[in-house]
């Protein structure tokens, strides 16, 4: 049997795995499951937009965060897993710790870009 990671404790526990599933995972699975998918914004648009490699997809990923009604929970969850990177409740994450932003890949310029 394969267990996702959004399955719930007890659910683990009731199919006999050692160890227990972070729970705060599975809570913010629940409470999604409760809110229609057009209000949650990593739902109605591409997954991949949270992973991003681009800054400005990054930074359009953490702005769609804003109005999702499970950003807290999400945040929170995300903060005790030590998320390895992503955007997670509105807050890119890298090595397990917000940072402000996403550089780009390569050196920066030289000399600024004169607008």
């Amino acid at each position: 049997m394969t267990t996702s990671v959004l399955d719930r404790a007890d659910q683990a526990f009731e199919a006999g795995l050692d160890t227990v599933l972070d729970p705060t995972l599975g809570l913010l699975h629940d409470s999604a499951g409760k809110v229609d998918d057009e209000l949650l914004p990593c739902r109605a648009n591409n997954p991949e937009l949270w992973f991003a490699e681009s800054p400005s997809d990054v930074e359009f990923a953490k702005a769609l965060c804003r109005d999702c009604p499970v950003q807290t929970m999400c945040l929170d969850g995300a903060l005790a897993r030590r998320e390895p990177w992503g955007v997670w409740g509105g807050e890119l994450f890298l090595q397990g710790t917000v940072i402000p932003r996403k550089r780009p890949r390569g050196r920066p310029r030289k000399h600024p870009i004169v607008a």
